[in-house]
């Protein structure tokens, strides 16, 4: 066959992908990619600047924070933060934080 008769289709990457993971990661995984979008505007600047969601599995989100004093005031304001997340989101959906140092990704 000859390249003049082959007619291929070009598909791009980022279709292949979403079709790749809609197959294989649960639905409630992909709305909850969501949270990155929402995550300023619901724990606020000051927390936005030191705090980042970095992994969302089984209601538990990983927060990446800047440093261990973060972590203890993160601590205390656990609930309020995934009372205003849930609400974000629309529904219950985040049940447990957990804080960990990491980079804070802008």
């Amino acid at each position: 066959m000859d390249k003049k008769n082959k007619k291929s289709k070009l598909i791009h990457i980022s279709d292949i992908l979403n079709s790749a993971l809609g197959k294989y990661r649960p639905a409630m995984d992909m709305e909850m990619t969501r949270i990155w979008d929402i995550w300023d505007d619901a724990v606020g600047k000051a927390i936005a600047m030191n705090a980042k969601p970095d992994t969302f599995k089984d209601g538990i989100l990983i927060v990446n924070v800047s440093s261990s004093s973060w972590i203890h005031q993160l601590k205390f304001l656990e609930k309020e933060m995934i009372l205003n997340l849930n609400k974000k989101l629309e529904h219950i959906s985040v049940k447990q934080l957990r804080f960990k140092i990491g980079k804070i990704l802008s």
